[in-house]
């Protein structure tokens, strides 16, 4: 480490979506860094001293000679990352294409909340709205992404992309066991999400085990739309 690569430890929770987004960015960027999880069911006292919110993702930034500084929620993370990790910008370099995108990473966070509605409803009843919800947010999608593909804004892969990439993982994974149709008739949506399955940073943002973890944490919340037919 020298006064100008400072060292980055992520603080994380192996099935948090906005963790995802963080790792992709660092991933993207090609900063050395290090990842420790925590069970945010029993956070230990040093996490809680170091988040002020006590929410996953958090960066510890420690550079040479100056005291450990932290940096937390994940939007603010790929901010800082963009800024003044090496590698490829993330962001457009115009103004307004720049402001749009982070539009679209709000709209991000959004699709997962409709998402964490669907996939955690406990009364099969409310999955039809919730299904819904989710795929209206889809559906504004598939209008506005580049016809040309593969990613967001076309060839440029962007933090837009970093921001999809954890609800589309979620959405396969729980394809595997049940049919929830979010991406019927979407090809331009379907198209982008195998695109990023495939993406490397994409495959490095959550344990190999990642499958088996969300769907056991599913099932530990006896999750209505597992029990829809595979």
């Amino acid at each position: 480490m020298t006064s100008t690569t400072p060292k980055l430890t992520l603080i994380s929770f192996p099935l948090c979506p906005y963790v995802q987004r963080a790792i992709i960015a660092l991933e993207e960027k090609g900063a050395p860094f290090d990842v420790v999880y925590i069970d945010l069911a029993n956070k230990p006292d040093w996490f809680l001293k170091l988040s002020p919110l006590g929410k996953v993702p958090v960066l510890k930034v420690e550079r040479e000679g100056q005291e450990p500084a932290v940096v937390f929620e994940s939007s603010v993370i790929v901010e800082y990352l963009e800024e003044t990790a090496p590698g490829a910008k993330l962001h457009p370099a115009d103004p307004l294409e720049r402001a749009q995108h982070r539009a679209w990473m709000e709209y991000a966070s959004a699709t997962l909340a409709d998402l964490y509605r669907l996939n955690t409803a406990v009364d099969a009843a409310d999955l039809p709205q919730a299904r819904e919800a989710a795929i209206a947010k889809l559906r504004r999608l598939e209008d506005v992404l580049a016809p040309e593909g593969p990613y967001f804004a076309g060839a440029a892969f962007s933090y837009v992309d970093a921001a999809f990439a954890p609800a589309f993982r979620q959405i396969g994974v729980v394809d595997t066991v049940a049919e929830t149709h979010l991406l019927d008739g979407l090809p331009r949506v379907s198209a982008w999400a195998k695109a990023l399955a495939e993406r490397p940073s994409v495959k490095a943002a959550v344990p190999t085990d990642y499958p088996e973890r969300y769907l056991a944490w599913l099932r530990d919340k006896d999750a209505a739309v597992l029990k829809l037919a595979a």
